[in-house]
């Protein structure tokens, strides 16, 4: 795989540091979580190809065995608020001061200058500082956050990895590893330089809700079947446009022109009205295998089940525990090294302390007083019968 033989040490946290560490394990790496003794109720959905140690950081002990292990590791990623690792004696300046092949990664909300720097913040906190959640939300409607989706994951765990996977690139040539400050503000900003850099084109001049992809146009929105479930339209170039109309069997003589905003509500009233003759399985039939860009919304099952996904493999199912759990396979698909995906079960906190610490190259009697000093934990994991 892309990513074999390389080792990474993830301190454990919350959704974003997780994603990234998954990635990078899908692809190939080896991805050891640090997570907290004593601390057997954190769940990780993301564990997908882990290894779990249990290490207790608050001694010193256990800081110690945390540098032993990031100087035989290619990746650091920490989750953490900024300080947190320096208060720790974990910082960069001692870490990369004794790895200097180490790539350090600081994924955190706000970054790691600024006057917010140390402050919390969750995804839709991130998204308000980088103006994107001005954007968000229909016509004479508050702003909405768009789940979690944009800052937690698209701007914090993948371009995290993104960062890792460019500084290991430059490691290459320079034999030097180096500090990647991805944050959830600025990545989630960067994934959508396309809103900035559009912003001179007329597609944004309107009030939130009004614009072309903002649910202001009839030709871009959701419509409500005959069934109580939905249609996706995305009928924006005149050419898909007019196989839109023809699907819905109106003639675009009658109707005002496409790009006529003035007259968008009444020709969502109209498009909304006819959607609502026909069951969604109806406008499948009459939509499938044309260019009207006219989809169904599908829920999670029905996507997992929808014909075009499956012929693909688009999903696979973990083996977690007892309650097998069903998710989209790694992207993007690489022809001759393509991820490969582990459908273990998630590991359980501590489950491969000893072993990760033995491949490191700790001997018994070191785990042994490790163990008996409350600085790691071992657990067995949990039979699955």
């Amino acid at each position: 795989m892309a990513l074999a033989g390389i080792r990474v040490i993830e301190l454990a946290g919350l959704v974003p540091a997780p994603l990234c560490g998954m990635i990078l394990a899908d692809f190939g790496a080896k991805v050891v979580r640090i997570d907290k003794t004593k601390n057997a109720s954190f769940t990780d959905t993301l564990a997908r190809g882990k290894h779990s140690v249990a290490l207790n950081l608050k001694r010193p002990e256990g800081v110690e065995v945390l540098k032993q292990l990031c100087n035989q590791s290619d990746v650091l990623i920490e989750p953490f608020r900024k300080g947190v690792m320096e208060r720790l004696g974990l910082g960069p300046e001692v870490l990369c001061g004794q790895n200097s092949r180490l790539i350090y990664a600081r994924l955190t909300g706000f970054g790691q200058s600024g006057p917010f720097s140390k402050t919390a913040g969750h995804d839709i906190n991130y998204i308000s500082a980088s103006g994107l959640l001005s954007k968000f939300g229909r016509k004479e409607e508050k702003p909405y956050a768009p789940l979690t989706v944009l800052a937690d994951f698209a701007g914090g765990g993948v371009l995290c990895a993104l960062g890792i996977i460019l500084a290991l690139y430059e490691r290459m040539q320079s034999g030097k590893g180096q500090i990647i400050d991805a944050n959830m503000v600025e990545g989630a900003a960067y994934c959508c330089s396309w809103l900035w850099k559009s912003q001179q084109l007329g597609l944004w001049d309107q009030q939130r809700g009004e614009n072309l992809l903002d649910s202001g146009a009839p030709f871009y929105e959701t419509y409500k079947t005959s069934d109580g479930k939905y249609m996706a339209v995305g009928a924006i170039e005149p050419h898909f446009y007019e196989q839109f109309l023809k699907g819905l069997g109106l003639d675009s003589a009658k109707l005002a022109p496409q790009m006529s905003q003035s007259d968008w509500p009444e020709m969502k009233r109209i498009f909304a009205e006819a959607f609502a003759a026909k069951s969604r399985e109806q406008w499948c039939k009459i939509f499938d295998g044309t260019d009207a860009c006219v989809t169904p919304v599908l829920s999670f099952e029905e996507a997992l089940n929808h014909p075009h996904n499956q012929e693909r493999g688009s999903f696979v199912t973990d083996e977690n525990g007892q309650v097998p759990q069903t998710s989209p396979r790694p992207a993007p698909v690489l022809s001759r090294t393509p991820a490969t995906v582990n459908l273990g079960r998630n590991p359980e906190v501590g489950e491969h302390t000893q072993l990760v610490l033995t491949e490191y190259g700790f001997t018994k009697e070191q785990i042994n007083m490790l163990l008996s000093a409350e600085i790691i934990e071992c657990r067995r994991s949990k039979s699955n019968l």
